[in-house]
């Protein structure tokens, strides 16, 4: 409808323009009325220029409209048109996109303030940076919540330079991980020692670099944690220690009561004192090997790491376990051994660490119907896993917790520092020992290498 109002109007205008330019031609040809011919000629010319501004005033109209939609100027209006216009249908979608562009960004905004006040309020410092890919000391910060000010001490920065200028250490290991990634940190801030958990995402919005940088003070939990694991060592410990010095004490002075008012002993009395010194002796021993078993935790050697493939690792424990797992009537199923997967280790702490893992799948198949053991590797978010599998009487879920803990077992006659061993090393090789347990079911232990 509105293309025939514009059409209409258009036609109406050039018509005009046609009809008057032919009167002039014939009035300059046939007459002298040069008033007439004068007044015709202003009325051409008047009708030329309204034809131009007409079209030009909806170029124009056009052209504020993207213009607006392009700054996002929400002002720009068009009502007075859809009523008067030429084009009312054309203004009225104008108004509409402009509307409807203006509730988008009004809920960008609200969805932008609603995040940030999240933000505001977590425990967790964050920091979000725009890197600029020519300089990126002077990138600008975009957002700085209240616990990084808190945490850091430091005012919100608006500038990396300016932050990088009050906190070097940090920014420097920030600039260790701009790629991504995880680090730990201690700081000394304001004469106290907090120990962070640094964390960087990389992100890119329209074109933009952007890293946030989220972090937050671990110190209280990893104090926690520590008090909880030295009270449980404790107590093993203290326990194992109980058990050796109460009956030595005890036969010590039993033993003590049999001699104290004697100046010789008969072959009767020496009877007596035998079991009683043999029992002292025993505990003694047992009290000796338990203070050796400690000091093999302690004193580990230092990883000589070299490069290895996994399936070089898995075919000499399978070697080397398979006459032992099968004397127990034991199947051991080895996978794998041909990868060329490589990781830097140390083969014979990892030998050792295997060894372990196999010793107690042995002894958890103990009256199992069908015992199998399984050894296998996975690669999975940039590391490798070495899995250890059985179908054994597996692990209570209120015990998967203490399993680490040194000396602490469930297994008669063990000396619970097999898997505490085996996760040192695995700490010392920069990665760690997962446990996974479905009683009398299936039980994994995992050796985690980082691979990349």
């Amino acid at each position: 409808m509105f293309y025939q109002r514009f059409t209409f109007r258009l036609i109406s205008r050039l018509v005009l323009i046609n009809v008057l330019a032919l009167l002039l031609v014939y009035l300059v040809r046939n007459t002298q009325l040069w008033f007439t011919i004068t007044g015709i000629s202003l009325v051409l010319l008047g009708s030329i220029i309204s034809l131009y501004f007409y079209i030009n005033q909806i170029r124009e109209d056009i052209q504020r409209f993207i213009l607006a939609v392009k700054t996002r100027d929400h002002t720009l209006n068009f009502r007075n048109k859809v009523t008067m216009g030429s084009f009312p249908e054309l203004y009225e979608s104008f108004n509409e996109i402009i509307q409807i562009h203006k509730d988008i960004q009004l809920e960008q905004d609200a969805i932008f303030q609603l995040i940030k006040t999240i933000l505001e309020q977590v425990p967790v410092g964050v920091i979000v940076v725009k890197k600029e890919k020519n300089a990126y000391d002077k990138s600008e910060i975009s957002f700085f919540n209240l616990a990084a000010s808190n945490l850091l001490n430091v005012p919100a920065y608006s500038y990396w330079h300016r932050f990088q200028e009050h906190l070097p250490i940090f920014a420097h290991e920030i600039d260790k991980i701009s790629t991504g990634g995880k680090r730990f940190l201690e700081l000394k801030i304001q004469d106290k020692f907090i120990q962070l958990s640094i964390e960087v995402i990389p992100l890119n919005l329209y074109g933009a670099d952007h890293i946030i940088i989220s972090f937050q003070n671990i110190k209280d939990e990893i104090e926690q944690k520590e008090t909880e694991a030295w009270n449980r060592l404790i107590g093993v410990i203290s326990h194992e220690i109980l058990n050796s010095i109460t009956p030595i004490s005890s036969l010590s002075d039993t033993v003590n009561q049999m001699i104290s008012n004697k100046t010789s002993l008969d072959t009767e009395d020496l009877e007596d004192l035998k079991p009683a010194l043999q029992t002292i002796k025993r505990r003694s021993e047992g009290l000796l090997d338990f203070v050796k078993d400690y000091r093999l935790i302690a004193e580990l050697p230092t990883p000589n790491a070299e490069m290895h493939s996994v399936g070089e690792i898995l075919q000499h424990v399978k070697v080397l376990m398979q006459p032992m797992v099968s004397a127990k009537h034991i199947k051991l199923q080895v996978l794998q051994t041909a990868s060329k997967i490589s990781i830097q280790v140390d083969f014979k702490l990892i030998e050792q660490a295997l060894i372990n893992l196999i010793t107690n799948s042995m002894y958890a198949l103990e009256n199992t119907e069908k015992p199998v053991i399984e050894v296998t590797y996975r690669l999975a978010h940039n590391k490798v896993y070495i899995d250890v599998t059985d179908n054994g009487k597996g692990i209570e879920p209120d015990n998967i917790d203490k399993i680490f803990v040194p000396f602490y077992t469930t297994r008669k006659n063990g000396s619970g520092i097999g898997l505490t061993i085996t996760r040192n090393i695995m700490k010392m090789h920069r990665g760690g020992l997962e446990a996974d347990s479905i009683p009398n079911e299936k039980t994994t232990f995992s050796l985690v290498f980082n691979y990349s």
